[in-house]
């Protein structure tokens, strides 16, 4: 059985961060991460993307323990890597040190293939007055939606 749609999904990085760009990503996972992630309790609202020592890391994402997993079970926040091409790698490390941009998780799916992937964006923090303005712009387009539909 092959689940399609998303795992988990950040939210919240769409509204504290102007996403620039996106990427998808594989994640490099134990079997019992996997079989975890198929029940569809994973989260990665507080979790960040660091990229260390020539490589890509997800910090902080929570994957419950499998409940069959027995002794083999993994570590719920592991630290766990994440595979991109190393073009891709440089063009985030530059956007990172270059800009000051930071790199979220948006959102955790199983391709058509039945692989884990994780799409990332390259995003830049808003600041409070940024995060009001773009409320009001979403409460307006809603409003002037709804206008459209009743006249």
């Amino acid at each position: 059985m092959i689940s399609h749609g998303p795992v988990a999904e950040n939210r919240r990085a769409r509204f504290d961060y102007e996403v620039l760009d996106t990427l998808e990503a594989g994640i490099m996972l134990t079997g019992t991460e996997v079989k975890s992630l198929r029940t569809g309790k994973a989260q990665i609202a507080e979790s960040y993307v660091s990229p260390e020592g020539g490589e890509l890391w997800l910090i902080n994402a929570t994957i419950p323990e499998y409940l069959q997993g027995n002794r083999f079970n993994h570590d719920e926040k592991r630290r766990r890597k994440l595979l991109v091409s190393k073009k891709e790698l440089a063009k985030l490390a530059r956007g990172v040190e270059r800009a000051g941009n930071t790199i979220v998780p948006l959102k955790l799916y199983f391709n058509d293939r039945g692989t884990a992937k994780l799409l990332i964006g390259l995003a830049k923090g808003r600041k409070n007055f940024d995060k009001r303005s773009v409320q009001k712009d979403r409460d307006w387009a809603r409003d002037k939606q709804r206008l459209l539909k009743q006249g």
